[in-house]
């Protein structure tokens, strides 16, 4: 715009003086000096009101903590905004009274149909900024667009509107990706009334170009189906879009979770994790989003995820296949008759047998190995620690073809398995095959690979022995159900040991086999 006004304006001067060459020097020199004057202003104008608020910075280079003290951020700039505000609260509402705001501005619903990442449609102008709240059986979460304020210590985040709205709104939301656990304080989600001068908005201290992520951690995690469940894949689902270019801002922080898990989360964001309760700086983003989605237990759904490209459990293990260098992307070939020669224990499918150290232990391990030996197996017994590390872990799994353990947390490294490989779950007694089903046997299938479920018979349960032929939890299941999860928990999770009968296990062992030979 600039290059074609200057030469517009000679063109127009050298009109001028052709046609008034020798009757109006001195008015011709005035008016080429008043023509000049009003491009320049015209010009001035459009850029000004063109030009980013924030001054351009260079990225900084990523460094080796995970997490970051107070201060200024990656990606960021100065900024003097400021906003003003109202009263008023809503509360986040369980997933029975689920309800959704007003939906997302009209350029971020474009970016996602051409799958675009929402921080392209965060540079566009949001209008007057917008709030959407969405609950789920497990998680309430908003996302906020526009002009997006974050006070750490204070746990809040600010939407400053850039015109008049006829009211003050607020959500009280745990960032956590399951509601209501205790211990982990809430953050409130503001939309403020821009004419109400009550209770102005700070002004930003900071100002990113990328969008942020504001999660709490805490909660069940340092439980290993847990720290998956919980935080791993829905912090995936939320933060995969943006190709690292995002911030993430961690309530109730947790530095043993983020240095076990550093390498998926250096993955997922290219700037250090913020300690958002002891963050004094006034942020400023373009779209806050506030909380995790858990879809379901360990597992995604692919409809569910924001951004337009849908994602699945599939894609999940295929990013921890990479992020850890994971060798193996399939199982072992049975069927390659074109193949030299080889040995035939070279030959044989790897099982690794789950040995749990305490409740729901397999009490007739050998009998087991020589089952499965048998049925054409190599077995490796297994019992991993909390303190493992989780690149050592995830190559020791996806070396092998087949896992093999009762119903528990070390069935997660399911997802460290090549596709096509085969999950075994034996599921204790007591009726607990829907929450198998639901927390390994789904996810399972949806990572490509092939669930198998034993359920054991009341002869296979030390509880028989324990309790007795006529106690509850024998004779009547159903009744123990009824009397809530904690008696499920204490005596099903909690007392039960396992002992297979082998004879009665073989046709499962069989089938492993046989879909590894179908491959």
């Amino acid at each position: 715009m600039v290059s074609v006004d200057k030469q517009a304006a000679p063109a127009a001067g050298r009109g001028l003086l052709s046609s008034w060459a020798q009757r109006h020097l001195n008015l011709c020199f005035v008016a080429g000096f008043l023509l000049v004057l009003l491009t320049y202003l015209v010009v001035s104008q459009q850029f000004a009101a063109t030009s980013p608020v924030a001054v351009p910075t260079t990225t900084p280079h990523r460094k080796h903590q995970a997490i970051k003290s107070p201060g200024a951020g990656a990606g960021e700039a100065g900024s003097t905004q400021g906003g003003r505000g109202g009263a008023g609260k809503t509360e986040a509402r369980p997933a029975h009274e689920q309800q959704q705001e007003a939906g997302p501005p009209k350029a971020e619903g474009r970016a996602r149909r051409a799958g675009k990442r929402d921080d392209d449609a965060a540079a566009k102008p949001f209008d007057n900024g917008k709030v959407v709240c969405i609950a789920s059986p497990f998680s309430y979460t908003c996302d906020v667009f526009g002009d997006v304020r974050t006070n750490g210590t204070a746990r809040t985040v600010t939407l400053v509107p850039a015109t008049s709205r006829p009211e003050r709104r607020e959500w009280s939301i745990q960032a956590y990706a399951r509601f209501n656990m205790t211990g982990i304080p809430n953050v409130t989600v503001t939309q403020l009334d821009s004419t109400s001068a009550g209770s102005p908005a700070p002004a930003c201290t900071v100002t990113h170009r990328v969008p942020a992520i504001v999660l709490a951690l805490g909660g069940h995690l340092g439980n290993y189906f847990h720290d998956f469940s919980d935080a791993l894949v829905p912090l995936f689902v939320a933060s995969r879009r943006y190709g690292g270019e995002v911030q993430l801002l961690a309530g109730n922080i947790q530095p043993w979770w983020l240095g076990k898990y550093e390498a998926v989360v250096r993955r997922l964001t290219k700037y250090e994790v913020l300690d958002l309760d002891h963050d004094d700086q006034i942020r400023c983003f373009r779209h806050v989003t506030v909380g995790l989605n858990m879809h379901k237990e360990f597992n995604i759904v692919p409809e569910l995820v924001p951004g337009g490209v849908p994602l699945s459990m599939a894609n999940f293990t295929a990013f921890l296949r990479e992020t850890y260098s994971l060798p193996r992307a399939a199982p072992i070939s049975l069927t390659n008759d074109s193949s030299p020669p080889v040995d035939a224990k070279k030959r044989k499918p790897r099982l690794m047998l789950l040995d749990r150290g305490h409740y729901r232990k397999l009490v007739n391990v050998p009998e087991i190995v020589k089952a499965a030996e048998k049925a054409g197996f190599e077995v490796t017994i297994a019992d991993p620690r909390f303190n493992v590390r989780v690149k050592e872990l995830a190559m020791s799994v996806n070396s092998f073809d087949v896992l093999l353990g009762v119903h528990g947390a070390g069935l997660t490294n399911s997802a460290f398995l090549p596709p096509g490989a085969v999950v075994i779950q034996v599921v204790p007694y007591g009726k607990l095959e829907p929450m198998a089903q639901r927390e390994f046997g789904d996810p399972a299938a949806n990572m490509g690979l092939r669930y198998l479920e034993y359920s054991i018979s009341v002869d296979e349960s030390t509880l028989l022995e324990t309790l007795g032929p006529d106690h509850p939890a024998i004779k009547d299941p159903d009744s123990v159900h009824r009397s809530g999860w904690d008696k499920v928990a204490e005596y099903y999770l909690g007392k039960q040991n396992v002992r297979v009968d082998v004879e009665r296990f073989a046709p499962t062992l069989a089938l492993a086999l046989d879909h590894l030979r179908r491959q």
